[in-house]
This record gives structure tokens, C-alpha cells and sequence, in this order.
């Protein structure tokens, strides 16, 4: 596929483990980290490894440190948001992402709320992936700069505003709430695509914002005025 970032093949350690059966899988994707990064060799693209280990900080260490001696292109922190409490995720997180190499990509997978994202950033995380935009659209929950949109609920049935005013999408320019409520609510494939328009829009404008504010050195500022905002809804 010549894609730019190839991760290497891990476990992806599932929730509850205890922490024998988190050590055995973190070892077992340091193993198969080091034959990725052998059988990746003379491959111009970048090649990612993966920290594992569960809820468990000091295997969360041995995991990186292994990642390390290996030395590759960019880190990724995978194995949360897989059904554990918020709490322990945004504890192993605040742990592990101060840890990974500064002058190295630091991507963290499968998160994830626009919340999870700024906070995320906020340690020093530059990339993200997630099915959120496009699970919640076809659900009919929709994200804005005040809350999310529970756009089936009855409330919307007659309402002419668009999803979000503050929004330059194609569905907010051209479609009410009452119309994407009527799609959703019908099943109509349509109201999952508006939606999901909608959805990534809000994603792409988020990631932009954060990059302006960095660049203007306001980070701390946009936190709280976000966080502000969202509380609205």
C-alpha cells in the first residue's frame, strides 16, 4: 500500500487482564516489534512501535524502554479506551506519554472524545485515530462547540437552525436539525452521511484549532475555553 506510517504487529492487551497475562502480552509484542523492525529494513516509510501493558505503569516502562533499545520512527501508545474506566486510562496515559522520545511522532490510538483529544494534547500527544466521528453520526449523536447533539431526540422534530451555527460543513450550511432528525429517525442513509460530514468536520476544526493555538502559544487558554464551551451542551 506504500502508506507513510506502518505500525508494527502487536497484541493489543485486552480489559480486565491481570497483570501476569498483561507482562506475557507486552513481552510478546516486544518480541514481534523487534521482527517487524528486521523485516521493515531498507523500507523508506516510517515504522511505529506500540507501547503496551495493560493498566500496569512499570510494564507500561519495560514496554517503552524495549521500544526504545529497538529505536524506531515514532511511538504509539496503544491498549486504552478498550473498555476500562476513564480514570485508568487518563492514569496510564499521564504516565506513559511525558516518557516517549520528544524528538519522535507520539501518536496515541483508538481515542477519541473531542475531551480525551485537548487532554491528550495537553501531555504532549501529536496524532490520533478513531471510529468515533462516524460511529456516533450513524447513532445520530453529533459533536459541537457546545455538547454533543442527541439529534433523534424529539426536541429536534420542528427545529429549522442547523447542527452547529459556529460550523462551515456542508450539512450545517444547507440542512436543518429538523430534516437530519427526520433522515436519522427513517433509517435513511443519507442522515448517516450528513451526519458523518458533520462529524469529521467538527474533528478536522478541532485538530486546526489546537495547531493555532500552539502556534500562538495560547494552548492553556484554548483548554479552558473549550472545556467552557463543551460544559454548555
Amino acid at each position: 500500500l506504500n502508506a507513510d506510517i506502518v505500525m508494527i504487529f502487536d497484541e493489543c492487551t485486552p480489559y480486565p487482564a491481570d497483570r501476569k497475562t498483561a507482562a506475557s502480552s507486552m513481552q510478546l509484542s516486544l518480541r514481534w516489534a523487534a521482527r517487524s523492525k528486521q523485516a521493515h529494513a531498507g523500507n523508506p516509510n516510517a515504522l511505529f512501535g506500540i507501547v503496551q501493558g495493560g493498566m500496569y505503569e512499570d510494564l507500561r516502562d519495560q514496554s517503552l524502554a524495549g521500544l526504545e533499545k529497538i529505536g524506531f520512527d515514532g511511538y504509539a501508545i496503544g491498549g486504552l479506551s478498550v473498555g476500562e474506566p476513564k480514570e485508568d486510562m487518563r492514569r496510564i496515559l499521564a504516565h506513559t506519554a511525558p516518557q516517549l522520545p520528544q524528538d519522535k511522532p507520539r501518536y496515541l490510538m483508538g481515542v477519541g472524545t473531542p475531551e480525551d483529544i485537548v487532554e491528550a494534547v495537553a501531555l504532549g500527544i501529536d496524532m490520533f485515530d478513531c471510529v468515533m466521528p462516524t460511529r456516533n453520526a450513524r447513532h445520530g449523536v453529533l459533536f459541537t462547540r457546545n455538547g454533543d447533539l442527541r439529534i433523534k431526540n424529539a426536541v429536534h422534530r420542528n427545529d429549522p437552525s442547523p447542527i452547529d451555527p459556529a460550523c462551515e460543513c456542508y450539512t450545517c450550511r444547507n440542512f436543518s436539525r429538523a430534516y437530519v432528525h427526520h433522515l436519522i429517525r427513517c433509517g435513511e442513509i443519507l442522515g448517516a452521511r450528513l451526519a458523518t460530514i458533520h462529524n469529521l468536520t467538527y474533528y478536522q476544526d478541532l485538530m486546526r484549532d489546537i495547531r493555532s493555538a500552539i502556534e500562538t502559544c495560547d494552548f492553556d487558554g484554548f483548554r479552558t475555553r473549550f472545556s467552557k464551551e463543551r460544559r454548555r451542551g
